[in-house]
């Protein structure tokens, strides 16, 4: 009997499309997050402490997404592996865009007290366990229908979410600095780009209920090729592919975060840049992200994905070196010109990570174990990033954050290699 229609009538153009809005609005909702922690909540929801202790206390609720993260794949990826899919995306971006707009809603502590920080870090934990569903389920929707040989450009489709998300964001928190006082901001105007995304997620729900399942995963469904307990076949039989590949994703979320939320928040206390100023440095920045993502993938293609990611680890390797002597507030050029190397070696790294993630799982725990290796990663390097960062630079300067990005690129560069010699060894093409 041959197989359904319904998953041919999927486009190129459709799937690409859905794959990227997705992430696109799901970073979206992380990022202004990741901004207000730094330039808002402290002042709203930690105003007992001290500016430092109530930066660091915001960047904790801000490092509870990431344990949520791995939650997300578990339920998620159960229901992507079982379900299929499109279901379960569905329901991934619903969760994230729902726990956002709730955020926007929030009384703060001068209303309800203690009971604010509370609310937010339960808000952000559902922000983490929508994410955690998420991105696995964009990556498969891209790669699980991409043609042969082009499975790393296709698969950096999602990747491009974030850069996209990161822009739409800042691009919001320069619009109202730009239109409303400090005050005005910190009172109401900050709720805008919360209660926004709900705006967004409309827009992704549209497009992602006109697609149908994969073929590979509808193949997989016609063969019922399904297990029964995606979470304990990885555990059980990938286990060391789950530590691998969440390894070999690390370096990639400490420099992430190091570039995004630590420079922020040193680059406006420590070097007294505006917000303002400091965000659009971080925009510029944001297109050499985008640049390096693309570029990544037609190596991706051509090497293979480990080999360009092992190449990209050891570029992020040598600019640990440079981290101290580039953040200065002399000169806004040479800020800006950290920011947009680092962040376009993020994009080499990213590009390939999504297609590298999904190659290394069979489709019948795919969903499962290529999320739980991302997101435990993400526990591994992004959730402390920003919290260790600071407190290295307030007790041992810029050198000591840079050799902490050079330790994390080794590790990750080891656990690379360390899976081209399992591909080589089981006949696999690296």
């Amino acid at each position: 009997m041959s197989t359904p229609a319904a998953p041919a009538a999927n486009s190129p153009r459709r799937i690409l499309l859905a794959s990227l809005i997705g992430t696109t609005i799901e970073f979206f909702d992380f990022y202004i997050y990741a901004t207000a922690a730094v330039l808002v909540f402290p002042h709203l929801f930690f105003p007992d402490s001290s500016d430092g202790a109530a930066l660091l206390q915001s960047l904790a609720t801000f490092a509870v997404a990431f344990i949520a993260r791995p939650v997300g794949s578990a339920v998620f990826g159960h229901y992507g592996d079982r379900i299929g899919r499109k279901a379960t995306l569905v329901a991934a971006l619903l969760t994230m865009g729902v726990s956002t707009v709730a955020i926007g809603l929030l009384p703060t502590h001068a209303s309800i007290g203690i009971l604010a920080p509370a609310l937010l870090a339960l808000c952000r934990f559902g922000q983490g366990l929508g994410l955690g569903g998420e991105w696995g389920g964009a990556v498969l929707l891209a790669t699980e229908n991409a043609p042969p040989g082009k499975r790393a450009w296709y698969g950096m489709f999602p990747q491009l979410g974030a850069p996209l998300g990161f822009l739409l964001s800042a691009g919001i928190f320069l619009l109202l600095g730009g239109v409303m006082s400090d005050a005005d901001f910190l009172q109401w105007g900050w709720r805008i780009p919360f209660l926004a995304s709900s705006l967004l997620v409309a827009v992704g729900l549209w497009v992602r209920l006109n697609i149908h399942e994969t073929p590979q995963f509808q193949a997989a469904l016609d063969r019922n090729e399904r297990v029964r307990l995606p979470m304990w076949t990885v555990m059980r039989e990938h286990g060391l592919t789950l530590m691998l590949g969440t390894l070999g994703a690390f370096a990639t979320f400490v420099l992430f975060y190091l570039m995004t939320v630590f420079t922020l928040g040193y680059g406006t206390t420590v070097l007294h840049y505006t917000r303002s100023d400091f965000l659009l440095l971080q925009m510029i920045s944001m297109l050499f992200f985008a640049a390096g993502i693309p570029l990544s993938a037609l190596y991706g293609d051509r090497w293979g994905t480990r080999r360009t990611m092992i190449v990209a680890s050891g570029l992020i390797l040598g600019f640990g070196v440079l981290f101290a002597p580039l953040l200065q507030a002399s000169s806004p050029w040479l800020v800006l010109g950290f920011l947009s190397l680092g962040m376009f070696l993020m994009g080499l790294t990213y590009g390939p990570c999504g297609t590298f993630l999904a190659e290394i799982y069979p489709v019948q725990v795919r969903y499962t174990g290529a999320s739980l290796s991302f997101n435990l990663a993400g526990i591994l390097g992004a959730a402390p990033a920003p919290y260790v960062a600071t407190w290295l630079a307030e007790r041992f300067g810029l050198l000591a954050v840079g050799l902490y990005l050079c330790g994390t690129a080794l590790m990750t560069i080891l656990a690379l290699l360390a899976m081209s010699r399992r591909a080589a060894l089981s006949g696999r093409n690296a």
